[in-house]
């Protein structure tokens, strides 16, 4: 019989996916933190092929640590692990089998930069930014790319975000722009869930208790690694709501890219594997429609990245 995850993933994926852009070679390097019923404990693995079934990589080599940070802090020696498992004929689980993880849980820091696309500033009536806007959410509103968004009662406007998201790889303070991408470990969708009021009225219009609610930062499915990814600042970008498409775009529209990001953040503080940045989003969130449309128990948000995937989180 299923666990009560794999039902949910398995409903999740049954459902309707319109497939906007092409299915990526199966050779892409995905990781995955995924569990499963038969399985001790969290465990690392890749997703091969097209039905996205999944490699257990710590079946392939029980010498890989099963955690995604501990993964990325060995670097290249576990990196070469996790290609020799793609290239091999192996047999993989079905992704009803398994429960799928955030890629990364419980980072030293989640790095948000807001009003980072120009589109969404046009929607704004702003000027865009002439330095990254920094702000943070907790580790702690991580979950992964199937679960729930709870609806806290302390606020009545919750709203969608869909963001690229990078998940640094190698240790670093003071890193240069053109040194920036030796530091990233790959990419994948993020859902930067935000209880507006809280943001913009609430707590001195800090954005921080508005951002970092538990749930509020849905990560997944996988972690494509930067090799798999030829042009980061140019993938089609796109949110829905109830089927809806509420945000469309391209990471083209981003005021400061990957690099420039890195750079401007290792200023102040030390980058470790497994840090995540949230990059900001583009235009067509709820607060700015008029009238303003927030989510409510029941919606369905579906977050796209093109070459990176789909997550999907029911709100409760």
């Amino acid at each position: 019989m299923l666990g009560f995850g794999a039902r949910r993933l398995l409903t999740a994926l049954l459902q309707p996916q319109p497939q906007r852009w092409p299915l990526q070679p199966s050779r892409d390097m995905r990781l995955v933190q995924f569990q499963a019923p038969h399985l001790a404990g969290p465990r690392l693995g890749l997703e091969s092929g097209n039905d996205r079934g999944v490699i257990d990589l710590n079946a392939f080599d029980s010498t890989l640590p099963k955690t995604m940070i501990e993964f990325l802090e060995q670097g290249e020696a576990t990196l070469s692990v996790a290609r020799r498992a793609l290239t091999a004929s192996l047999p993989t689980l079905l992704r009803s089998e398994v429960t799928f993880l955030p890629p990364v849980t419980r980072p030293d820091k989640v790095v948000c930069v807001g009003m980072n696309y120009v589109d969404h500033c046009k929607e704004q009536k702003v000027p865009v930014p002439k330095e990254p806007i920094i702000f943070s959410k907790f580790a702690s509103s991580i979950v992964g790319p199937y679960d729930e968004v709870v609806l806290p009662p302390e606020s009545q406007e919750v709203d969608w975000e869909v963001e690229l998201a990078v998940i640094i790889g190698k240790k670093g303070k003071h890193i240069k722009a053109t040194d920036a991408m030796a530091h990233v470990a790959g990419f994948t969708v993020a859902h930067d869930v935000s209880a507006r009021d809280w943001q913009m009225r609430r707590n001195g219009k800090q954005w921080l208790l508005g951002k970092t609610f538990d749930t509020f930062c849905p990560l997944g499915p996988a972690l494509v690694t930067k090799d798999s990814v030829p042009d980061p600042h140019n993938l089609k970008i796109c949110c829905r709501v109830n089927g809806e498409v509420v945000q469309s775009s391209s990471t083209s529209q981003m005021v400061f890219k990957t690099e420039e990001l890195i750079a401007w953040v290792s200023q102040f503080v030390t980058l470790y594997p497994g840090d995540v940045f949230l990059t900001g989003t583009p235009p067509g969130v709820g607060v700015f429609r008029k009238p303003p449309v927030f989510l409510k128990k029941g919606d369905e948000v579906q977050c796209e990245i093109e070459e990176l995937g789909i997550i999907i989180n029911k709100v409760v």
